[in-house]
């Protein structure tokens, strides 16, 4: 597995970690929990796709 894999395989524990972190905060009721994990997988998700373009090329 080199680099590239690991990162990306960080990368998506990561957003998932969070979109399970927006589950938990709706079971708490939690708004800023909830707003928290979604802008956090968001701006994973978005660091993923261009990290993924940089080294396609």
């Amino acid at each position: 597995m080199n680099r590239y894999q690991l990162v990306t395989l960080a990368l998506a524990l990561s957003v998932t970690a969070c979109l399970i972190g927006v589950g938990i905060s709706i079971g708490e009721k939690s708004i800023l929990g909830i707003i928290g994990c979604f802008v956090v997988a968001f701006a994973l998700m978005g660091f993923g796709f261009s990290y993924k373009r940089k080294h396609m090329r």
